[in-house]
């Protein structure tokens, strides 16, 4: 059984300061199981990401069993189980993307920080995601940082691009 006292042995990321966020969402959910999702998304405000060993906590306290927390976190895409970095990194490889060279920018970027797509820098500065498309084909090749949008991506520009992100 999972304590709170061993979490932070567990993950260093779950410090008591966190916990104790945690155990206030609990805590406000806990006589209503049914709003799971909105418990979830609060926890993972607070945490960043929402590692296994948080999710059995988290069911314990709402008397939820740990698989169906789990079922709901890798179901939606919301939900993230590895921490993510302080800038996400959304590379569309979308047709009109990938016809303009959007695959070097991948390469660079991959290169640069050692990081492959799903992942995040060691340092959480960066994580790295391939989507499908982004919308915005007439800016082709394109990126989006954060909320950021970066049109005519060039690979001799994204490392340029992703300084002014720290």
């Amino acid at each position: 059984m999972l304590h709170k006292k061993n979490l932070a042995d567990l993950n260093p990321d779950l410090t008591p300061e966190v916990m104790a966020k945690v155990d206030e969402v609990i805590d406000y959910y806990k006589n209503r199981p049914v709003n799971l999702i909105p418990a979830l998304e609060e926890c993972q405000g607070s945490v960043g990401y929402l590692p296994v060993e948080l999710q059995e906590y988290i069911g314990k306290g709402l008397n939820i069993p740990g698989s169906t927390v789990y079922g709901v976190v890798t179901f939606y895409s919301y939900f993230s189980m590895v921490p993510k970095g302080r800038h996400i990194i959304k590379v569309c490889m979308g047709t009109a993307c990938y016809v303009r060279g959007i695959a070097e920018v991948l390469n660079r970027i991959q290169s640069q920080f050692s990081l492959e797509v799903g992942a995040t820098t060691e340092d959480r500065r960066f994580s790295l995601e391939a989507v499908r498309c982004l919308g915005a084909c007439g800016l082709a090749p394109v990126i989006v940082i954060n909320s950021d949008t970066h049109g005519g991506v060039a690979p001799d520009q994204v490392l340029e691009i992703l300084s002014r992100y720290e």
